[in-house]
């Protein structure tokens, strides 16, 4: 464990994982502008959980991800942990603005650990 950044998850769909492909799973895409939060969120089981019952039943190609990676805690230290249901459900709330500079702390490599297609439904 690296004692320096904590671990974060982020559930994505398929577009959003071809952006971050196409940055050499360095950073996260820019936010839409009806998108004015980026949520990365700090437990596997939470990130799956959107994953499979959001991303893959809800977005164009029915595929939901879960990415892995590891931001440094100086940059996360000026966030709130912010719990949105139960105690798994917790998140960070970082402002559009502000993910330039999120991205700019992410520590090594984005990591795809989990992929949910549709058809895990029937």
């Amino acid at each position: 464990m690296n004692n320096d950044t904590t671990v974060l998850f982020r559930p994505v769909g398929q577009a959003e994982l071809e952006l971050i492909r196409n940055s050499g799973f360095a950073a996260f895409p820019p936010r839409l502008p009806e998108q004015p939060i980026f949520y990365p969120v700090l437990s596997e089981e939470y990130a799956r959980q959107i994953a499979r019952d959001w991303n893959a039943r809800h977005e164009a190609a029915h595929v939901g991800y879960v990415m892995r990676f590891r931001v440094r805690n100086e940059y996360l230290a000026s966030y709130e942990v912010q719990t949105v249901g139960g105690s798994m459900h917790r998140e960070y709330w970082i402002p559009a603005d502000d993910l330039a500079e999120f991205n700019r702390n992410i520590a090594g490599p984005i990591e795809v650990i989990a992929e949910y297609r549709s058809s895990d439904f029937n």
